[in-house]
């Protein structure tokens, strides 16, 4: 089993580097830092993410303003389309289950 951990260690850093990227790119586009990687996965074509961001910031800090944003990447990592799927309040729990 030891070969198959290459592979896995790979797969790893690869996930790891796409969120960097992705992330890195959405920053450059919108003017505004990330907060997070809240989702990553593979497609056919490359990588989805979605990357949370600070939309409007408030005080406290409970009510700014946050998006959730579609990152579409190709294999190489390369930003190829994104769209904000989501706007909510920092101290807003999800209860979509």
């Amino acid at each position: 089993m030891a070969p198959a951990e290459p592979a896995k260690r790979r797969r790893k850093d690869k996930a790891a580097w796409v969120m960097r990227s992705a992330a890195q790119q959405l920053e450059l586009l919108l003017g505004r830092p990330p907060e997070s990687v809240s989702a990553l996965k593979p497609t056919d074509d490359g990588w989805e993410a979605h990357v949370e961001v600070v939309e409007l910031e408030r005080i406290p800090e409970t009510t700014s303003v946050m998006a959730s944003y579609r990152v579409t990447l190709d294999n190489e990592g390369d930003l190829v389309a994104y769209e904000r799927i989501r706007r909510y309040t920092r101290g807003q729990i999800d209860r979509r289950l």
